[in-house]
Order: structure tokens, then sequence, then C-alpha cells
């Protein structure tokens, strides 16, 4: 039997999945620890797929005019952003049901510990990145391998911990990039890759069929991540021009250590 969530769960999950899937901490982690920690069952692939919905149309509204532009003008910076979805929708297809499983605390028992190693990890690095990268170039000064390198940083987030936001941004002022033109690439590259993911899972959803139960608690989630996820993206673009991203580490960091310190104490 699939699992039923209450509307105020799935609004919950909705708010959670809308605020981390853009700022640097990681949606993948936090949706997996919210259950994990709060004894709910795991939702599955078909209100997950309702989260993305939700915040597929947040950064589309969002950057609605930087599409329309690349679309019609910029196609430089289209292929660049096309370029740069490449290694991420190729490792999705090829490793979908590994990373599934490391990201499953019922199936896998140290999934916990991963994400925490990962959150952790990739902190850390965002803070050196952040403070020793020359934040000088715009995006109009990107290479197609910059792309690239930026699009293999997608590709690893797929790793729970990791933050497809943190990966990306953090690659990107690995390059040089300054704060604001590294968030604005790192969300219109996630416009393709949730898009890609939608339609994806949406179709196994099609064949699979959906109760009215489960459209009630897809509703709220669209609904809740949506809003939440457009307020993530208009605070990251205003919070970047002025200020750095070691709030979001010491958040990482100390979130790790918490998950590690739950896990321990429930062995």
């Amino acid at each position: 039997m699939p699992t039923i969530l209450s509307p105020l769960q799935a609004i919950i999950l909705g708010i959670v999945q809308g605020l981390t899937e853009f700022l640097p901490v990681s949606s993948t982690a936090h949706l997996i620890l919210f259950p994990w920690l709060l004894g709910w069952r795991d939702p599955g692939q078909t209100f997950d797929v309702s989260l993305h919905v939700g915040t597929l149309l947040a950064v589309a509204i969002y950057f609605w005019s930087d599409w329309v532009e690349m679309f019609t003008r910029r196609h430089d910076q289209l292929k660049l952003v096309v370029v740069g979805c490449i290694p991420a929708a190729a490792a999705g297809v090829l490793l979908e049901k590994k990373i599934e499983y490391l990201s499953l605390p019922g199936e896998f028992p140290y999934a916990p510990l991963l994400i925490a190693f990962f959150l952790a990890l990739v902190g850390l690095w965002l803070y050196w990145v952040d403070q020793h990268g020359k934040k000088q170039r715009e995006m109009d000064g990107m290479r197609i391998q910059d792309a690239l390198l930026i699009g293999l940083g997608q590709a690893f987030a797929l790793l729970p911990g990791v933050s497809r936001s943190g990966a990306t941004i953090g690659t990107g002022l690995l390059l040089g990039m300054t704060r604001e033109s590294a968030a604005r690439f790192s969300f219109l590259l996630s416009t393709p890759i949730i898009a890609g993911a939608v339609a994806y899972k949406g179709l196994k959803l099609f064949k699979a069929g959906v109760t009215p139960e489960q459209s009630t608690a897809m509703l709220w989630g669209i609904l809740a991540s949506g809003i939440s996820g457009y307020i993530a993206i208009a605070f990251l673009m205003r919070l970047v021009r002025t200020r750095s991203y070691t709030g979001f580490v010491v958040y990482r960091i100390v979130l790790a250590v918490g998950i590690v310190a739950i896990w321990i104490l429930r062995r």
C-alpha cells in the first residue's frame, strides 16, 4: 500500500523541499532526514514528483525572463546550460538505483552517516572556495569547459547530503565567478534537470496511477514547495550580493554533527 500523507505532512515536506532545493544545504538530505527523525514512513516516488513540480514552477517563474532571452537572443548562454546538464543527466540514468539505495535509511542503515559526511565535507569545501575564489568572472565570460565542470559538480550532487546548489555554486566560485553569477547559473542549470526528473518519474507515475488521497497530498506538496522555493531563490539572490556562504556552512556542519549523535543514540 502506498504511504498516504496528511495535508500537514505534505505541507511540511513541501516547505522543506522548496527551501532546501535552492539553498546550499541539500534537499535530498532533509527529505530523507525529516521522515527518519519524525518516524514517518517514506512518502515514496509519487509524492517526490509533486515536490519537484513545485520547485520547477518556482525556478521557471523566477528566471522566466532569462529563459526568454536565452531562447531569443542569448543562444551562447543556452548552449552553456545544455552542456552543463549532460553530466547529471547521464549519471542520473546510469546510477539511479544505486543512488536511491544509498538514500534510504530503511534499506541502507548507514545512510544518515553518509549524509552527515557529505554535509560536512561539502560545507567545508564551500567555505574554502567562497573565501579564496577570485569572484571576478560573470556569466558572459563563461566557456564550454566551465559549464562542463559545473555540470560535473551537479552530477556529484546526486549523492545524498552533497547539495546540487552547493556543488554547482561552489564549482562556479572555484572557477572565479562572482557569487551572484555562480548562483544564477546554478539555478538556470537546475531547471532542465528538475524538468527531466519530473518527466521521467511522472511517466512512471502515470502508468501506475494515482489515488484521490495521493492527489490531495500532491497538490498540497506542489503548492508548499513552489511558494517556499520561490522565496528561497529570491532570498539567496539578494543575500549573495553582500554576504558570504558562511552561515550555510555552519548550518551544514551543525546538522552533520546532530545526525551522527542521533544515529549513535538510536543504535
